[in-house]
């Protein structure tokens, strides 16, 4: 399955810092993040809660990036 959230995020490399972390977390399959567009799509793997990857996601990012944000819906 997959979403696309809003985010907040303050440059072009700060995004790409937040695609890897996002990549990098398990139940993602894949992750795309546009600083233009300022969203997050998100790609998971079958079988997982959706909700409770993207806390994940979302943890991981801060610690890439302390100032982005991830709208959850």
């Amino acid at each position: 399955m997959k979403k696309t959230y809003n985010i907040d995020v303050d440059c072009a490399n700060c995004a790409e810092k937040m695609q890897e972390a996002a990549k990098k977390t398990p139940g993602v399959k894949d992750a795309v993040v546009s600083f233009m567009t300022l969203k997050m799509k998100v790609e998971f793997e079958d079988g997982v809660d959706e909700n409770a990857v993207m806390e994940q996601v979302r943890k991981n990012c801060k610690k890439v990036e302390s100032d982005c944000e991830i709208f959850l819906k």
